[in-house]
């Protein structure tokens, strides 16, 4: 008895090793992002119920843009914002072996 095995194969996303991207931003930026347009909601609502509707879109539009600003500024510099050092340090030894 043989049986004839079929290699059924198995579609594979060429992208897994890219990072997810959603309106221009990228990974972990996505949730800068929408934490900035959250904070907005969240000081509208306050402002609206402690002072007036104008003051709560103002509130809305001026923390949700700093704030998607602030974070396409920071993903400019990169994914894994590095200081980026010049020079080169030369750390003397100073443990004496020989004590």
């Amino acid at each position: 008895m043989t049986s004839e095995r079929h290699n059924t194969g198995y579609n594979v996303y060429k992208g897994l090793q890219q990072p997810l991207v959603f309106k221009s931003f990228k990974g972990r930026y996505i949730y800068w992002a929408m934490g900035s347009v959250l904070g907005g909601f969240l000081s509208a609502v306050i402002l609206t119920v402690a002072v007036n509707f104008l003051a709560g879109f103002v509130a809305l539009l001026a923390v949700s843009f700093a704030g998607l600003l602030y974070t396409n500024s920071r993903q400019k510099k990169g994914l894994h914002a590095k200081t980026r050092s010049a020079g080169v340090y030369i750390i003397p030894n100073r443990l004496n072996r020989r004590r």
